[in-house]
């Protein structure tokens, strides 16, 4: 690297990238991003999947990138948003009605949008026969001049007229694919919601099971899909198209590696980089990061790439987010890599942010959801433990009673607030995580995208429960020196 190398605004945002991945340059995103088993799913020939998964943790991305490559191999895809379903209404509908009404208005909405498309590719490409090309001779036959004014407002199709135009395509290899993403705007996890999302879910599989070669990818935060599961006994029909987004903190090295990589416009082979040790992987980080954490207590001398995987919730985002703000110090205190001090000034301001966004993300859920999470805070007896942010089921049990005691809590579906009910809650938004010490010593951590049972009112596994690291800055910001006694690094060797 260049003695005058400096992490300027627009280096970071391209070799780090954007948290959103709807402000990501596509090309780019193309580049870094690691095409996990939960893609190759996504890419099958099932006829519908809902991509499940907590903010941040790349559900749009994922489809963005599937969308791209649609292009790029001339298939036919639609994407869907909720600006475009405003027009649905559902106001003062009985459940049975409302996936009637959803049915015609999202089959209105996809016509329009495949002669939309059509009518603007072949604007494009005149000569090119493709299937878009195709959809407008056909969609011609069948409505007629209805087409000229298919813009308008007062101009509708029916689920049949969408039906007949897929049959009447004939596509036998060729698929249409429709992506549904971005559907938590505006939720508020109230009855009306629920019902409306359940009536949507609903609608979409019926379609799916009429049509031939038309593929619906759906992407719901899991605090969504959880609320729509537990309270509408119909979703027991979508359960098995669902499909968990998760990474492993390896896949998330290697996407920072991609990132670096191809950033100084080196090729790699991403199957190559995952099949390495994390050990081998590390000499990657060396022209960006300090290769070793100058710090204390557990961190002292550890590759810097623990010290992040363990501070990120094995989202993609977090990542992004505490590079970010590590290379921006970097640059004012005029570093040519990304130092020590970078990251560890950068631990509370990061941690506080985790905190905000995991509160703004729940609140519709659980009422005053910031104000229980720093009441988990270590109180002066929890802190004259070696680590007051670790419990067994008992102690997590009474800590939360305590807190519960101190003010008045509820879940906006209405479920009775207790203890049980309140750390399968925070087990569930990652607040806490599973952890339990192997025979061969090794600390197992997991995530509830990765075991939703694990905490549950009724069974107890073995487990124990730990506040997450990311959360600790803003819980302790009176004992912060602590910390790094306290928190032990992720074990490098939970490579899958």
């Amino acid at each position: 690297m260049l003695n005058d190398f400096r992490f300027d605004e627009d280096t970071i945002a391209v070799m780090f990238g954007h948290e959103a991945a709807e402000d990501e340059d596509r090309r780019r995103l193309m580049e870094y991003y690691v095409k996990s088993d939960v893609y190759s799913t996504m890419r099958s020939n099932r006829k519908l999947l809902i991509l499940v998964g907590h903010k941040g943790v790349g559900k749009s991305a994922l489809l963005n990138i599937m969308e791209e490559e649609d292009k790029e191999n001339n298939i036919v895809s639609l994407k869907i948003q909720p600006d475009d379903v405003l027009q649905i209404d559902m106001s003062k509908e009985v459940f049975l009605r409302k996936i009637s009404i959803w049915k015609e208005g999202l089959s209105s909405l996809l016509v329009k949008e495949m002669i939309n498309e059509s009518l603007s590719f072949v604007k494009k490409f005149s000569d090119e026969d493709s299937g878009f090309s195709k959809i407008l001779d056909v969609s011609k036959k069948i409505f007629g001049k209805k087409i000229e004014g298919f813009q308008e407002e007062h101009i509708g199709f029916s689920s049949k007229d969408f039906i007949s135009l897929i049959d009447q395509l004939g596509f036998k290899d060729e698929k249409i694919m429709i992506y549904l993403d971005d559907l938590d705007r505006g939720w508020k996890n109230s009855k009306d919601d629920i019902e409306n999302l359940s009536a949507m879910l609903n609608a979409i599989r019926d379609l799916s099971r009429e049509l031939n070669n038309v593929h619906f990818r759906i992407s719901l935060r899991s605090d969504i899909y959880y609320s729509v599961r537990t309270s509408d006994e119909t979703t027991d029909k979508i359960d098995g198209s669902v499909v968990w987004q998760s990474w492993t903190n390896h896949q998330i090295l290697v996407m920072l590696i991609k990132r670096i990589e191809t950033y100084f416009n080196r090729n790699v082979n991403e199957n190559e980089l995952l099949s390495k040790s994390q050990d081998e992987l590390s000499g990657y980080l060396t022209q960006v990061f300090e290769p070793r954490f100058n710090g204390k207590g557990h961190w002292k001398n550890a590759p810097i790439y623990r010290v992040i995987m363990s501070l990120i919730r094995k989202r993609p985002r977090d990542m992004i987010k505490l590079c970010t703000l590590a290379a921006r110090s970097s640059n004012n205190n005029n570093h040519s890599k990304i130092m020590t001090v970078d990251l560890e000034s950068n631990f509370r301001n990061y941690s506080n942010d985790r905190l905000m966004d995991t509160s703004t993300e729940y609140q519709a859920e659980f009422s005053n959801v910031r104000d229980l999470l720093l009441k988990m805070k270590p109180s002066k007896n929890e802190l004259k433990k070696g680590n007051p942010s670790l419990f067994n089921r008992e102690e997590l049990i009474k800590k939360i009673e305590n807190v519960l005691s101190m003010s008045s809590y509820y879940f906006s579906n209405g479920d009775e607030v207790t203890a049980e009910r309140v750390a399968a809650f925070l087990y569930k938004i990652n607040f806490i995580t599973a952890r339990k010490i192997l025979a061969n010593g090794e600390i197992q951590r997991v995530y509830y995208d990765e075991n939703q049972y694990i905490y549950n009112q009724f069974t107890d596994f073995g487990y124990s429960y730990e506040i997450h690291p990311a959360y600790r800055w803003a819980l302790q910001p009176d004992s912060i020196d602590n910390l790094f006694n306290e928190i032990e690094l992720y074990d490098e060797a939970q490579k899958n």
